[in-house]
């Protein structure tokens, strides 16, 4: 056991698992850094054009797709890889996907990008954080720990993306900055290859439940059905003349409400899934209905901030200039900074910190406080005036202190309730509460306009803050499902 702390007192293979996904992290935040100006920026300056509403829309729906990718990723890892191949090839996805946008091919070479980003995101990214997991022993004290570290290199690839790229897409070139994305992911699988054939040996290197003969028949039957009823959707609505984006978003925003509910229907009458089991899943859907409420805000730093960012505030700080990208760093960089005193707090309280139930209605209820803080500068300024940046970093503050109560949390609390047979799906699951939550997003950002900015932000914060307190007050009967996991 002692030999086994040799990465700031964790397992080795966290090293391994923490630098591949700090580069992945990287490569993706990186993108998204700068997405959504490169869609509506003018032709002449690189970009594509659309209209900000369209780009806005695309982001969240894109950013769905990545996270719900993550149930595929969850099953062939289950089912036909493992965590460990997943991973990899998921890496390799990914590259291509950062390859093909750095192309100047315009519209085309953004949506095969997407593909091979969505597919790639979903087979790493649910199945890495399930890796970090397999590190520990579901009794071990250093658990939360580790996934805080885990998270921790999750967000410094995070802070680096945006200085780098975003510097390099807004004031070089577009798919420069895409190229050096492409770049990140290439050595994150390096180091993923060469460094885990020693720490990461014997680590989710099969399936937890491989399909049988039998079930590799139905498999491929359910696939031919699939692709039939999709053609038979987007077809039909081609042909009524429907086929539009605004057609693909309400479909994207269906499926990212059916897909929760299909599953956690799935597991709980599964005859793989014990009766104790289906009790501490019964215990997680409240958990994940309120990561959904926590994400819808959280994600909204992309594309809602993003525009207040480059509309609402004022072009300098303290005398320096800042671009609209930069502020994407703010959320890595407060949880950076931020990590090392929730790490040493868990630590330090050891048995006595508040449940994970607890720490995530306090989660909540920051989130939707960093969202009503918004609320007040059309209020005291009106929203034809640019304010000061600090409105913005200090929301971003408010809103990482909630995420840290909340998000490495709560990636520890599923590998501890997940069923054994649904393992990697339920990580995907975890997941899939960020898609559902970009989801609803694409559907609420409508309602964001400089007219209705203030009550925009005070509504959305509100409900966080509502739901906060209604989970707080159904702690007990939650933990009584939990049962004695910690």
């Amino acid at each position: 056991m002692e030999k086994e702390k040799t990465f700031l007192g964790q397992p080795r293979g966290l090293s391994t698992l923490f630098f591949t996904e700090m580069w992945e992290r990287f490569s993706y935040y990186g993108m998204r850094a700068i997405l959504v100006y490169f869609m509506y920026d003018a032709v002449t300056n690189g970009g594509l054009g659309l209209p900000k509403g369209t780009a806005v829309a695309i982001m969240s729906i894109y950013g769905s797709l990545v996270y719900m990718s993550s149930i595929v990723g969850g099953w062939v890892s289950d089912r036909l890889l493992g965590s460990n191949k997943s991973v990899f090839y998921g890496g390799i996805l990914i590259m291509f996907g950062h390859i093909v946008l750095a192309t100047p091919l315009g519209i085309p070479a953004l949506f095969v990008s997407m593909m091979l980003i969505v597919i790639g995101t979903g087979l790493l990214k649910s199945n890495v954080s399930g890796m970090v997991g397999h590190l520990y022993s579901k009794d071990d004290v250093r658990r939360d720990a580790g996934f805080s570290i885990f998270y921790m290199g999750i967000n410094i690839g995070g802070l680096l993306a945006p200085i780098i790229v975003g510097i390099l897409g807004q004031n070089v070139n577009y798919h420069l900055g895409f190229s050096v994305a492409a770049i990140g992911m290439f050595i994150g699988l390096v180091q993923y290859y060469v460094q885990g054939k020693t720490t990461l040996k014997s680590v989710a290197t099969a399936p937890t439940n491989p399909l049988t003969a039998s079930e590799k028949k139905t498999f491929f039957r359910n696939i031919v059905i699939v692709l039939v009823v999709l053609a038979a959707i987007f077809g039909g609505a081609a042909a009524a003349g429907y086929l539009s984006v605004d057609f693909f978003i309400n479909c994207i925003s269906i499926l990212g409400i059916f897909l929760p509910i299909y599953y956690f229907t799935k597991m709980l009458r599964s005859k793989d899934v014990t009766a104790d089991e289906k009790k501490k899943v019964l215990a997680y859907i409240p958990l994940f209905l309120s990561a959904i409420v926590f994400w819808s805000l959280e994600e909204q730093g992309s594309s809602i901030l993003a525009l207040f960012a480059a509309d609402r505030t004022q072009a300098s700080l303290f005398g320096i200039t800042i671009p609209a990208s930069l502020y994407q760093t703010l959320n890595p960089l407060f949880v950076v900074l931020l990590t090392p005193v929730f790490v040493w707090l868990w630590t330090k309280l050891g048995d006595r910190q508040p449940r994970t139930e607890v720490k995530f209605a306090i989660g909540l209820i920051l989130a939707g406080l960093s969202f009503v803080l918004l609320m007040f500068p059309s209020m005291m300024f009106g929203v034809d005036q640019r304010v000061s940046p600090l409105w913005l970093v200090f929301s971003f503050l408010i809103m990482i202190a909630g995420e840290m109560c909340l998000s490495p949390v709560g990636l520890s609390v599923t590998t501890k309730l997940a069923p054994k047979a649904f393992e990697a799906q339920t990580l995907a699951i975890w997941l899939l509460a960020d898609a559902s939550s970009q989801a609803i997003n694409a559907q609420i950002a409508r309602f964001y306009t400089p007219q209705t900015e203030g009550a925009y932000y005070g509504i959305v914060g509100g409900i966080a803050v509502v739901v906060g307190i209604i989970l707080f007050m159904a702690r007990k009967p939650i933990r009584k499902l939990i049962g004695n996991i910690h």
